[in-house]
């Protein structure tokens, strides 16, 4: 169909020459970049496995839209900027999405309405949901085994960590939360690392009322992640990192009856503060002398009221130095049955704060806390949507080699300047041709990671 102006309007005074905008009838998409994703789900058998472990209980007769069609829709609108089932209605026609979902991206059948979604996302049970969570973990730790097989990993490293997720309505086990002031959820977030590399896989995310203690759900959740573990990588030591709310003793028993290495943040009190108030001393005239930050290190043999027994528990005695303020202890705390020196100890526990990243790559760049459903189990249904698309980038960060342009870069990076690629789409009874602009500033980067990732060139 040739190019024909449906609407114009027109802008007289903001240049020289009149501006006039026209529409015109040429199929266009703004997630062009959206092909490169299609090869990784692939790749991974993401979709396609999610799909699987969600049993189709609908009458054949009346179905239009497969199981893995729907997922595939969710998991790649939600991986380009598309979080809320709403958005279907806007993007049923778009192109890339259509290509992504195996229809013809000229097709007259467009994709699943916001009602079709909806009523799939609230056929979540806690059956489909455990099908569900293994299978995302299956596929991580099959690619990292895949990835690994001529070098397997010694160490294995968990990190857990939970975060607010605020509600605003009648949401099922929606509770006020006194330290977060609002109405919430609290899911928990589970990464995976090997040896010592800094980055971390998201492996499992749980939704958890707003009022749940830390521990709500956790021991459940590294069972089975271990479990998986043991199956994948049978000879890895595991080590769990977390932070304070976690130095309970159920965890702390079932880490040492697994025979699990742990570094897990304490909150001061008195006996601790008592312990390390020495080296207290001797770091405060010491940053008096040189008025700058002193840092000293030293542990303790320690034994809570509600444990079984003594345990491990390292200082870091420090005081801080700010320009035209006064000097600030900056005493710390860590759990461990590690042998290693304090200071190792301290840097393996920081080595855990880089959850604090990955949370806001899932929570603002994929908005995991778009749990606006009335029923608990339709948003962690959606949770987990969100965390296969967070799986779906992450495999394909691994893919830009260290040094490329992208590397290293978070996932909206990705998204603005690699899948937000304005795209013209024809096709004939032989190809679909993907047309995009010369002026394209990343047009060599995209280039590369197409070929990277199986495309031919021209």
């Amino acid at each position: 169909m040739p190019d024909s102006a449906r609407q114009s309007v027109l802008f007289p005074d903001i240049y020289s020459k009149p501006v006039l905008v026209e529409s015109c009838d040429q199929p266009m998409s703004n997630d062009g970049g959206a092909i490169l994703l299609i090869p990784i789900d692939r790749a991974l058998q993401l979709t396609e496995s999610l799909a699987a472990a969600l049993d189709d209980q609908r009458q054949a007769g009346k179905v239009q839209h497969a199981v893995v069609e729907l997922v595939r829709q969710r998991v790649f609108a939600i991986a380009h900027g598309y979080p809320d089932g709403n958005d279907a209605a806007a993007l049923a026609c778009d192109p890339a999405l259509l290509l992504a979902c195996e229809r013809s991206p000229l097709g007259a059948e467009p994709l699943a309405s916001q009602p079709t979604l909806s009523r799939f996302e609230n056929t979540a049970d806690p059956r489909r949901l455990r099908r569900m969570a293994e299978t995302l973990g299956r596929t991580v730790l099959a690619h990292q085994r895949q990835t690994r097989r001529n070098r397997p990993p010694r160490w294995l490293r968990i990190d857990i960590d939970p975060t607010c997720d605020p509600t605003h309505g009648q949401q099922e086990f929606s509770a006020f939360n006194g330290f977060y002031g609002t109405s919430c959820y609290l899911p928990l977030l589970v990464t995976v690392s090997f040896d010592a590399e800094p980055t971390k896989y998201l492996i499992a995310a749980v939704l958890r009322p707003g009022n749940a203690s830390a521990m709500s759900g956790t021991l459940g959740v590294l069972r089975r992640l271990v479990a998986l573990v043991r199956e994948y990588f049978p000879q890895v030591r595991l080590r769990l990192r977390a932070d304070s709310a976690f130095a309970v003793p159920e965890l702390l028993e079932c880490l040492e009856a697994a025979g699990m290495e742990y570094v897990i943040g304490m909150p001061t009190n008195a006996v601790l503060a008592r312990a390390s108030e020495r080296l207290m001393c001797r770091a405060r005239a010491r940053c008096r002398r040189s008025g700058r930050k002193v840092t000293l290190f030293g542990e303790v043999s320690y034994r809570a009221g509600s444990w079984s027994r003594r345990r491990r528990v390292v200082y870091k005695a420090e005081v801080v130095v700010y320009p035209e303020r006064e000097s600030r202890d900056n005493d710390r705390y860590v759990l461990t049955n590690l042998r290693r020196q304090p200071r190792g100890v301290f840097a393996e526990y920081h080595g855990h704060h880089d959850m604090e990243n990955r949370i806001k790559e899932v929570k603002l760049d994929l908005r995991m806390d778009k749990t606006s459903c009335a029923g608990f189990a339709a948003n962690q249904f959606r949770v987990l949507l969100s965390l296969a698309a967070a799986m779906l980038l992450q495999a394909f960060q691994e893919k830009l080699a260290a040094g490329t342009e992208f590397a290293g870069a978070q996932m909206v990076t990705l998204r603005e300047r690699l899948f937000k690629r304005a795209v013209r789409v024809m096709e004939s009874a032989r190809r679909v041709l993907w047309q995009f602009s010369r002026h394209y500033p990343w047009a060599g980067a995209w280039n590369d990671i197409a070929l990277a990732l199986g495309a031919t060139g021209g």
